[in-house]
């Protein structure tokens, strides 16, 4: 995804998550595809402008520092991005094109301004997003945010919320969790819009519900505390500081905590009544904690006796609780009640739809209000529409001119850009473009008398909601992007980036094409075919970052074991999706590694290969190939180092192996590679050459069951060495299973693949002299099936197998083995011998 450039250096989480992008990229580069893999920066934004307030200095010369030092950590940490494609988004020949794009949807009516009530930050001086509030303060700052009404501009995404959410079936390469984020955000709901009146006013509220069958049960009505409409209730009223005050308590509660179920319902009444539309009643007007301005209409009615939230809350504030479903089987009383009834039943006190099944009077009662003109049945949507407008200098400004004779005057695509001023004073109060009196003060495109720009500034996540179009065609300055280059590069194939850009980034990017779509700008509909979602990096229990002080940076790493050493730790010790725990140990473990890698080298080479080589050989490239490509990086590195191991253990090796390992080896490790290439006589880069490919043919699954057994029996003989605590064993014994049990474990296997019946296998399995202990093997194998191996050769094979890695064996405990039949030994162990698995004796 599109980084921010911080001005600290590169740590190693940064390095974990450009590294899994970059394995990949060079991956498919490999494979024979054509790959576009380009760096940008998304240098807008408030960080920027703290700084310069801080330091007394420019945001764009903190911007370009912060990105010298990023792009440089970045390069040496082997990045094989395409440099030349780079952007970055602070510069006029970039946000000139969010202007045009504004200009686009403006003209569409998609943008567009209204007063609403705005999440504050008054230390920041700047509007912020439902997302940006973290526990009632500002996620930048950490000041508490306020209510505040303000002119503010939007973009509609709301226009597209059914496509949006229609468009989640096509994302097939997403991850589940993802597509449910965005579902839950979008929040569909089929339901009736009810209107009540307000007492003594024709003023109508809109009240959205999905349960028109409980109407006539409404005792009282909650309005979202942050409702534009409160405070207009409430003015010049008694209850108006109170209800302020409630306000502004309420904002510093965590908007998904405010709902939460075990959360205390809090709340006032503010001194209004509505009218129920069926009954007539008056029903007083309340503000609460647990109602939120997204939902719906940003005010509910409220029903006690059938909702779990408003029967805690009329409880707590006496306020009536009347009955309208009773169960089938017994009576509700009101008084008598210790939580909401909300199964379903049949309805009472509802006139005329009493003896109604509930749920079947759903749609007879919509009925009956649309013929009375009292609501009808509608569609509601979570999602609300995209608030653009930052009250900050360092964004993209909107291109909008105020005259007093012409109105609301959008600036000409030919004036564009609308360039921010440079001569500009930080205070940290307040918008500084408000100040500029050069940039404010315009004449109207129009009548060209005097008038006034806009201020305000466009949230960043215009700026990365269209970046990756500009990477097909970065130095375009007719057009955002040529359409050409657009059509053959995108969509994006494979996107990488944070589970926390779940619902926002990607949702407004989504919005964005499916906007340019419609402005026959774009021929795609969404913007992204795969997404992955990496892990974090934890140092001491908690994610690694510098305001935590936990950060192992990249230049310690790369000053002490290289650079390569810290790509294979953090892509080798876990799945790139799981969260890690930064290790020393993990880091000296790969540099040990690399170095076992360097030293064949040294090996003697030869060309004559093995069917033992060719298996191993083709295996590991299949291996990890199908590995990369599927994200399991740590899953083909361990297939890299199993590879490693068998070449290490061979006196010979041959050029061909170690030139296809140092291959499979360069997304991981590229600066090693490129070294290893080298000394293996290529003039080239390896990163150029062809990926390998294997050949099923030279797979051979009885060789690979053998170099099973042989791993086995060496990590068995490490076991045991530490059990008896035998530090250098002065001779091995190992003892090949006796003859009947390869016979019987053919059996079982087979067996096996019909019933998982102990009985029926033992019938089919016994063999004569040998009933008591099929008897007791036959269990044992069905409880685990991992005690049968893959494949069961025979006793003379694998006595051949051992004696032909006798010599490994002997090199890797510095002993003498001794391979014996079992049926030839009179050692009680030899008995224990099954095939794959013989038995070990240690002196």
């Amino acid at each position: 995804m599109f980084p921010y450039p911080s001005s600290s250096s590169l740590h190693m989480g940064h390095a974990r998550n450009y590294a899994i992008g970059d394995v990949y990229a060079r991956f498919k580069r490999m494979q024979g595809f054509n790959v576009l893999y380009p760096m940008g920066y998304d240098a807008f934004g408030l960080p920027a402008e703290n700084a310069a307030i801080k330091t007394n200095s420019y945001p764009k010369k903190f911007t370009e520092d912060a990105i010298k030092i990023f792009s440089k950590q970045q390069k040496e940490l082997g990045l094989s991005y395409d440099w030349d494609r780079m952007i970055t988004t602070c510069y006029p020949e970039y946000y000139k094109w969010n202007q045009w794009f504004f200009l686009k949807l403006f003209e569409k009516g998609l943008a567009y301004k209204k007063k609403a009530p705005v999440n504050w930050c008054e230390k920041c001086g700047t509007v912020l997003a439902n997302e940006q509030v973290v526990d009632g303060k500002c996620w930048r700052c950490h000041n508490e945010v306020s209510i505040k009404q303000l002119e503010q501009w939007f973009f509609k995404i709301t226009a597209y919320a059914e496509k949006l959410l229609k468009g989640i079936d096509q994302l097939e390469g997403w991850p589940e969790r993802v597509k449910t984020m965005q579902q839950n955000w979008i929040g569909k709901s089929e339901g009736t819009m009810v209107n009540f009146k307000m007492k003594d006013s024709d003023e109508i509220i809109p009240i959205f519900t999905t349960r028109p069958d409980t109407l006539y049960g409404v005792t009282f009505m909650v309005y979202a505390p942050e409702h534009p409409k409160v405070i207009e209730l409430v003015n010049g009223t008694e209850y108006e500081r109170k209800v302020k005050d409630f306000i502004a308590k309420v904002l510093v509660q965590e908007r998904f905590s405010r709902t939460a179920e075990e959360q205390e319902k809090e709340g006032m009444f503010i001194g209004k009544y509505a009218i129920n539309p069926l009954t007539g009643d008056e029903i007083p007007i309340y503000i609460a904690n647990f109602v939120l301005l997204e939902y719906g209409t940003g005010a509910i009615m409220a029903v006690p006796a059938h909702d779990q939230r408003d029967f805690e809350f009329a409880k707590k504030y006496s306020i009536p609780i009347k009955i309208v479903i009773h169960p089938t089987s017994y009576d509700l009383h009101a008084e008598k009640m210790s939580r909401a009834y909300v199964e379903d039943g049949v309805l009472v006190n509802s006139e005329k739809f009493n003896g109604r099944n509930n749920r079947e009077a759903i749609e007879e009662i919509t009925k009956y209000l649309k013929e009375k003109g009292l609501g009808e049945k509608t569609v509601q949507y979570k999602l609300r529409d995209w608030l653009i407008s930052r009250q900050r200098y360092w964004g993209t400004p909107i291109p909008v001119i105020y005259c007093d004779k012409c109105g609301m005057v959008p600036v000409p695509e030919k004036d564009l850009p609308v360039k921010l001023p440079e001569d500009v004073r930080f205070t940290g109060e307040g918008n500084p473009l408000a100040k500029v009196n050069k940039f404010v003060n315009v004449k109207c495109p129009e009548c060209k008398n005097e008038a006034r720009r806009e201020t305000d500034t466009m949230d960043t996540f215009v700026d990365s909601s269209w970046y990756f179009l500009r990477y097909c065609s970065p130095k375009e300055n007719k057009k955002p992007f040529d359409p050409k280059k657009v059509k053959y590069w995108m969509p994006v194939d494979q996107y990488i980036g944070g589970v926390e850009h779940a619902v926002m980034h990607l949702l407004y990017a989504r919005f964005f094409i499916k906007a340019l779509k419609d402005l026959k700008l774009v021929s795609f509909d969404e913007p992204f075919t795969r997404l992955f979602n990496q892990g974090m990096l934890h140092k001491g229990g908690f994610v690694m970052s510098k305001s935590r002080g936990n950060v192992v940076t990249q230049d310690e790493i790369a000053a002490k074991y290289g650079i390569d050493t810290a790509r294979i730790f953090l892509l080798f010790v876990a799945s790139p999706e799981k969260d890690v725990e930064w290790s020393d140990q993990g880091v000296e473990g790969g540099y040990r590694f690399l170095n076992k890698v360097y030293r064949l080298l040294e090996k003697k080479k030869t060309a004559k290969t093995s069917k033992r080589l060719q298996n191993k050989t083709h295996k590991t490239i299949k291996d990890v190939t199908q590995y990369i490509d599927e994200f399991k990086f740590n899953l083909a590195l361990i297939s890299i180092m199993g590879f490693t191991d068998y070449l290490s253990s061979e006196e010979e090796i041959t050029k061909e192996s170690l030139e296809i390992l140092t291959k499979l080896l360069s997304p991981f490790a590229p600066h090693l590679a490129e070294e290893m290439w080298e000394k293996l006589g290529h003039k080239n880069f390896v990163s150029s050459e062809k990926w390998p490919k294997h050949d099923d043919k030279k797979i051979d699954l009885k060789v690979e069951a053998e170099e099973e057994m042989i791993r086995q029996t060496i990590a068995d003989i490490r076991n045991i060495l530490e059990l008896a605590k035998i530090g250098q064993p002065k001779k091995l014994e190992l003892f090949v299973s006796e003859q009947w049990k390869y016979e019987a474990f053919k059996k079982i296997q087979k067996e096996l693949e019909t019933t998982r019946n102990i009985g029926e296998i033992i019938k089919k399995a016994l063999v004569k002299g040998h009933e008591q202990d099929i008897s007791r093997i036959v269990p044992r194998v069905v409880k685990d099936p991992s005690k049968m191996p893959r494949i069961i050769t025979s006793q003379q094979e694998e006595l051949k197998t051992l004696e032909e890695f006798r010599a490994v064996i002997e090199r890797e405990f510095k002993t003498r083995l001794v391979v014996i039949k079992a049926e030839e030994s009179k050692e009680h162990k030899a008995k224990l011998a099954m095939p794959g698995k013989p038995a070990i004796l240690a002196e």
